[in-house]
């Protein structure tokens, strides 16, 4: 099993769209690329911190690769809003893949010039690669918040 990190706006939503990958054995909302160890919410959404929300992914390369993981990253967001996503406002909602291996870290760079040239976007692709750190879990009850409360996507 391997695993990869991104954030891509609220954890929530992100989360959603990975777990339900056939090739994702596991997933979970947590913080990183921040300085404070055992951030809260409530400090991280207080901008003290400088956490991104993340989804930390466990898959199975068998199944589901890297790459594929990177296109859903690419189209589950909007990777040109500098720190923000939709009406989330804030360093905490910035694009960035977190990368565990020098191949993920290839892979990224390879996949961001490629959607950069893509002519999808009208606008530079602000997406951060960054290696990645220490994982930091949400609090409990972020873990797979929409599926528990039966959603598929996050009220506006």
């Amino acid at each position: 099993m391997n695993k990869a990190t991104f954030g891509a706006g609220c954890f929530w939503h992100v989360e959603e769209e990975y777990r339900q990958l056939h090739g994702v054995v596991a997933t979970q909302v947590g913080y990183m690329g921040g300085s404070k160890p055992h951030p809260t919410y409530e400090e991280v959404c207080a901008h003290t911190t400088g956490h991104a929300e993340v989804v930390e992914l466990t898959y199975d390369p068998a199944q589901i690769s890297y790459e594929e993981l990177l296109g859903h990253f690419w189209n589950c967001h909007d990777p040109t809003q500098l720190n923000r996503q939709g009406p989330d406002i804030g360093s905490n909602y910035r694009s960035v893949i977190f990368y565990h291996t020098q191949d993920q870290e290839r892979a990224a760079r390879a996949s961001l010039e490629k959607e950069q040239h893509s002519g999808r976007y009208s606008r530079p692709i602000v997406t951060e690669i960054t290696p990645a750190v220490t994982f930091w879990r949400a609090e409990e009850y972020h873990q797979q918040y929409l599926a528990t409360r039966g959603r598929s996507h996050c009220p506006l």
